[in-house]
């Protein structure tokens, strides 16, 4: 899905959740509440969310060994991958208003056979044209993070966000001529970002975050990368404890350590329920 078709589908679903709230019976609406009472989705200790996440996918590698540089390899136009759709959880505590302890885990996993039109080399081996070859990439998306809310009032919230993503990326290639080959790239990656929420009416709310990080070319010899992390999404809060939710995601993740290099772009919408207690 192209991005413009995407955000807008994204927009069109949210203009439809909130004239569906907006058109409840007028008794639900007046419900008489406290002044300085947190609406409904902010009244909890524990939050805990699953949903499906249906990205587009870019992704290109490459890996020397022997001496021997590596091709840069496109996932989908040279190995047939295609797009998926991926489970994720995440869990978040909060002890006090303002402080928010979160963990999030999203399982990437592709696997696809092509045949190739071309020549490549791959951590020191030669696939050539015609053979059929196997591949398969395996990302683990781990995220452990903390978030401030400098700003707290009853329908609007804006704070900041501290993460270590914990990155995992294996890449697999084999053919019948060749034996399996991998390339793996591992690493605690910090980031640093912002994150607000609105409540438009008393239980819908549109909530936007981006986190992100980039290491200088400068600080580690012969290596660099950034990732950024984008999630916009809004929640329908059904009561207290139950929402839905749909939005907009987007991992963009690029590293060059010495000869090997890789760039690893996903975007696209995804629906998920909340749980809080």
């Amino acid at each position: 899905m192209r991005k413009n078709a995407t955000v807008r589908l994204y927009a069109s679903v949210l203009f439809v959740l909130g004239t569906v709230v907006t058109a409840s019976p007028a008794r639900a609406q007046f419900i008489p509440r406290s002044v300085g009472d947190p609406v409904i989705g902010e009244r909890y200790w524990v939050e805990g969310a699953v949903g499906l996440w249906s990205p587009g996918t870019e992704m290109a590698i490459s890996s020397e060994s022997l001496g021997i540089a590596g091709d840069v390899i496109d996932f989908k136009r040279d190995l047939g991958l295609t797009d998926q759709r991926f489970k994720e959880f995440h869990l978040q505590l909060r002890p006090a208003r303002k402080h928010k302890f979160r963990f999030q885990y999203i399982p990437i996993k592709y696997d696809q056979q092509a045949t190739l039109t071309r020549q490549i080399k791959f951590n020191g081996q030669l696939f050539t044209i015609g053979v059929p070859v196997t591949s398969q990439i395996d990302w683990r998306a781990y995220r452990f993070g903390y978030e401030y809310d400098a700003i707290s009032r009853d329908r609007v919230f804006v704070g900041f966000v501290l993460d270590v993503k914990q990155t995992d990326v294996r890449a697999f290639l084999e053919s019948p001529q060749v034996r399996r080959e991998r390339a793996h790239a591992q690493a605690p990656i910090p980031a640093i970002g912002g994150i607000f929420r609105y409540y438009i009416v008393p239980n819908v709310s549109i909530t936007g975050e981006i986190t992100g990080f980039k290491l200088p070319e400068s600080l580690i010899k012969d290596a660099t990368g950034h990732y950024v992390d984008v999630d916009f999404y809004g929640t329908y809060n059904v009561t207290r404890n139950v929402g839905a939710q749909i939005g907009f995601r987007r991992f963009d993740l690029g590293y060059v350590v010495e000869k090997d290099t890789g760039d690893f772009d996903l975007r696209g919408i995804y629906f998920g329920l909340v749980a809080r207690f």
